[in-house]
């Protein structure tokens, strides 16, 4: 797919799984094959490799991935943040062709540290399956959630969170809390932010956009992986999880709107360069 200008459009997927095994960047790679061959894919091993793209690319979406999303001073995650502040840098300067940046769980956590958003702290306990997310009020006005229920169904499998998000800051960035977690049973627990537009082309969610049901559930049903699940976290919230993916408006309805709903705003937009915004 080429804009207006004649420029293909180049999309830059970064892992982050660090060379762990892993869900998310098959299916990610899945949804990207949808869009080819219009849309130039390059995969780049951020932190297994120190794999960074440079700023030639259109849109760049950042998988989830293990550990602590806390800073380290490592080599790629400096280049990652620099990457992120010169797409940022871009989109500000009117007239330039816009960039789009997607961030996923453990990159999403990065961005809202980078961004001093919120608390990014550890969990009590593991969020582990599918749960429901709330929009919140600038949620229902946006676009990427617009065709979504509310709750909406996520796949969640997080050590770490974003609390306390800083709503000065948010309004000083011109970002917007879009969904939050379902309320904690413990009262005095915060409820994390699961999705944030931290500008008009760059937004993150805290869970997996990329889970779809029928990859979950082969991955789930395998009989070594379920006795593991079941000895951790229960019976009940492993059948319970298999009964939300067997649902088609759970899972699957977001796995079919929230990702490819921002591809097709950013391919639509590139197609039609206007004035640019960060």
């Amino acid at each position: 797919m080429s804009t207006q200008s004649g420029h293909r459009v180049r999309l830059a997927l970064l892992d982050m799984y660090d060379g762990e095994e892993n869900l998310g960047m098959g299916r990610l790679r899945a949804i990207m094959a949808r869009y080819a061959p219009e849309v130039e894919v390059e995969v780049f091993d951020v932190r297994g490799a120190d794999q960074l793209p440079d700023l030639s690319f259109d849109i760049y979406i950042s998988s989830g991935g293990p550990g602590s999303p806390l800073p380290t001073g490592a080599l790629w995650e400096q280049r990652w943040y620099e990457l992120v502040d010169g797409v940022r840098r871009h989109n500000q300067v009117c007239g330039l062709r816009p960039k789009f940046f997607f961030f996923i769980c453990h990159s999403f956590q990065m961005a809202c540290i980078h961004f001093g958003i919120g608390q990014v702290r550890k969990r009590i306990a593991k969020s582990f399956g599918t749960f429901p997310v709330y929009k919140t009020p600038a949620g229902y006005r946006d676009a990427l959630l617009a065709n979504l229920p509310d709750p909406f169904w996520v796949a969640d499998f997080r050590e770490y969170q974003v609390v306390d998000v800083d709503e000065s800051q948010l309004s000083a960035l011109g970002a917007q809390l879009l969904a939050i977690e379902r309320e904690r049973r413990a009262p005095q627990l915060p409820r994390a932010a699961m999705a944030i537009r931290f500008s008009s082309r760059m937004v993150g969610v805290q869970f997996h956009p990329e889970a779809d049901s029928a990859g979950m559930l082969r991955h789930f049903l395998e009989p070594a992986r379920k006795e593991a699940i079941i000895k951790e976290y229960g019976a009940v919230r492993y059948f319970e999880m298999l009964a939300h993916l067997a649902d088609p408006d759970k899972i699957e309805l977001t796995h079919r709107i929230i990702l490819p709903g921002f591809i097709d705003s950013a391919l639509a937009q590139l197609m039609g360069v206007g004035a640019t915004e960060g």
